[in-house]
């Protein structure tokens, strides 16, 4: 009996040691200490998570995205994409294109999208915003033409 148990763990052994293929991949990780000190704070990936509408440039009320829908952005050095998806709309939506940040003003080029998105650019290509950052979230800020906050689209970083 001992040698048909001591013959069944070498086999088990044998088999959980099996090395893992050459082309397998680890999963990355990020070091979050290191993206919060880039010179570009907004490298990278967030993701939706609520708004602030705002009254007398301050904020009245703020709600988080709904069940199931999903706003995601990434930023690179220079360029922005983003996409959005929700799930009671069968549009496609999302944007590309370049954005530069001036002290406290975040402004978007957009250059092309999905079809939706297509004949937003045609009318207004230039998105601008105030921005606000804070370690791993960020605030756009919608502005009237008088200089009042209007609403926020509020992030938090995924990566």
């Amino acid at each position: 009996m001992k040698a048909i148990i001591s013959s069944l763990l070498i086999i088990l052994l044998i088999f959980s040691c099996k090395e893992q293929p050459e082309h397998q991949v680890e999963e990355a990780t990020i070091d979050v200490s290191e993206v919060e000190h880039n010179s570009n704070p907004l490298e990278g990936a967030w993701e939706l998570v609520g708004y602030y509408n705002y009254m007398d440039n301050k904020i009245k009320d703020s709600f988080r995205t709904s069940e199931g829908y999903r706003q995601v952005k990434m930023y690179t050095d220079s360029k922005v994409m983003w996409s959005k998806y929700i799930p009671s709309d069968s549009s496609e939506w999302f944007g590309y294109g370049s954005y530069t940040v001036n002290g406290s003003e975040l402004v978007e080029i957009l250059e092309y999208g999905s079809e939706m998105m297509s004949k937003i650019i045609e009318e207004k290509k230039e998105f601008k915003h105030e921005l606000v950052i804070n370690g791993n979230t960020f605030s756009q800020i919608e502005i009237d033409d008088d200089g009042n906050r209007i609403y926020a689209e509020n992030y938090k970083r995924i990566e």
